[in-house]
C-alpha cells in the first residue's frame, strides 16, 4: 500500500512540475510569489488540476445499463429544473483552484531545467563547514524523543516468544527497560563554497514603483537560483542616487529618493565592501546593478567604466547590469557599457522593459554558469 501511495504521489509531483514549466513565465513575473524572508516555499494555484473523487449516483432508473432507454436520451436522465445550462445566474458552488506548495529548492531546479541554466563553476578556496546529523543505527540508551517504537516492539516480541509468554489469542506486548532501542546519530561535516551577492539599485527620482517592483522580482529569482548552487550564500544591498550606502534588505526594496544619479558612487561602495569583507580568493562574488540607465554625466560614466575594468571585474565571478525601462530615464548607460565591454565574458547586460522580460533577463545573467 505504501508503495502505491508513493507512486501516486510521485506521479502527482510530476504533473505539478509539468504545469509549472508550462506557466513558468507567468509565475516568475508575479510579484506575489516572492516568498517572505525566512520562508522556504511558495504557494502556486493550479486551476487546471482536478482532484479525483468518488461521486454517488441517484439510481434514477435511466441511463447506461439501467432500465429502459431510447436512442438520444441523456445518460444522466432528463435534466432537472435549474440545470439546463441556459446561462442564468445561480447560487451553486463554483470550481476552485488547487493550491500546491512548492519548495524554493524544487522551484529553482525547475527554473534551471526550463531556462537551460548550467551549474555554477565555483572559484575561491575558502569554504563554510556546516554540520549535519545522520541517523545511522540503534543503541540501548538515549532520550525518549529518539526511542524507536518499531525496534522496541520487535525486541519485546522476540523476548516474549523466546520466554514462552506470548499468547497469539491475546497478543499483548509489554516492553521492559532492556527492550528499549533508541536511534543513534553521527555528525558529518559538510564543506560548502562561500558566495555573496551584492545587489545595487538606483533609487533616484526617475525610478518609480513599477521599476523597483521588477527589480524586486528579478533579484528574488536570481537569489533563489544561486542559493540552490551555494548553501552558504550571503546577500548585501546597496542603494544609490547621487550617493550610495549599504542598507538592509527591507530598506533596499522600499526606499525612494528624489535626487540625481551618480552610478559611480555605488560601484565605489561595492568595491569597498569587497575589500573589507569578501576576499575574492576565498569568496565567489556576484554583483548585480539595476537602473533606468540615466547617469549624471559623461564623466561619471567614464569613472564607472574605469572602476569596472580595474577594480570590480577582476575580482568578480560575474557582474550583471539590468536596465529597467522608465519614462523618465534616458537609457543611455547600457549603450555605454556595451560599447566599452564588447562581449566581455564577466559583464552581462540585460534590458527589462516589462515583467514579461524578467525570465529572459534571468537567462541572460545566469546562462554562463559563472
Amino acid at each position: 500500500m505504501i508503495s502505491r501511495i508513493e507512486q501516486d504521489h510521485s506521479r502527482f509531483r510530476e504533473i505539478i512540475r509539468g504545469k509549472i514549466r508550462q506557466n513558468l513565465r507567468k509565475y516568475i513575473s508575479r510579484g506575489d510569489m516572492v516568498a517572505p524572508k525566512g520562508q522556504g516555499s511558495v504557494t502556486i494555484p493550479m486551476p487546471q488540476i482536478n482532484i479525483p473523487r468518488f461521486v454517488f449516483g441517484d439510481n434514477s432508473g435511466q441511463g447506461v445499463g439501467q432500465g429502459d432507454g431510447e436512442a438520444g436520451d441523456p445518460i444522466g436522465g432528463t435534466p432537472k429544473e435549474g440545470q439546463s445550462g441556459s446561462g442564468k445566474a445561480g447560487e451553486g458552488e463554483g470550481g476552485k483552484a488547487v493550491e500546491v506548495e512548492v519548495s524554493l529548492e524544487e522551484l529553482a531546479e525547475i527554473m534551471g531545467e526550463e531556462l537551460g541554466l548550467p551549474n555554477i563553476q565555483r572559484r575561491g578556496t575558502q569554504s563554510l563547514e556546516t554540520k549535519k546529523d545522520r541517523y545511522v543505527g540503534l543503541r540501548t540508551t538515549g532520550p525518549e524523543s529518539l526511542r524507536s517504537f518499531k525496534a522496541t516492539f520487535k525486541r519485546a516480541l522476540r523476548r516474549q516468544v523466546a520466554m514462552g509468554t506470548y499468547d497469539p489469542k491475546r497478543p499483548i506486548i509489554v516492553p521492559i527497560r532492556e527492550d528499549r532501542r533508541y536511534r543513534s546519530w553521527r555528525t558529518d561535516p559538510r564543506p560548502q563554497s562561500n558566495a555573496v551577492i551584492i545587489y545595487m539599485m538606483d533609487v533616484s527620482g526617475s525610478m518609480g514603483d513599477e521599476q523597483k517592483e521588477m527589480v524586486r522580482i528579478e533579484s528574488f529569482w536570481i537569489d533563489t537560483w544561486l542559493r540552490s548552487q551555494y548553501k552558504g550564500l550571503q546577500s548585501r544591498y546597496i542603494i544609490h542616487d547621487a550617493t550610495a550606502r549599504v542598507v538592509e534588505r527591507e530598506v533596499f526594496f522600499r526606499t525612494r529618493e528624489s535626487g540625481g544619479t551618480m552610478i559611480s558612487s555605488a560601484y565605489k561602495v561595492c568595491g569597498e565592501l569587497i575589500d573589507a569583507e569578501f576576499n575574492p580568493e576565498q569568496w565567489n562574488v556576484y554583483a548585480f546593478h539595476f537602473s533606468d540607465g540615466d547617469n549624471w554625466s559623461v564623466d561619471d560614466t567614464a569613472t564607472c567604466i574605469s572602476l569596472l575594468k580595474n577594480h570590480l571585474l577582476p575580482r568578480l565571478n560575474q557582474f550583471g547590469y539590468g536596465q529597467v525601462e522608465s519614462p523618465y530615464g534616458s537609457g543611455q548607460f547600457i549603450k555605454d557599457l556595451r560599447a566599452a565591454f564588447n562581449k566581455h565574458p564577466l559583464l552581462i547586460t540585460s534590458e527589462i522593459k516589462t515583467k514579461d522580460d524578467i525570465m529572459d533577463s534571468i537567462r541572460e545573467f545566469l546562462k554562463g554558469g559563472r
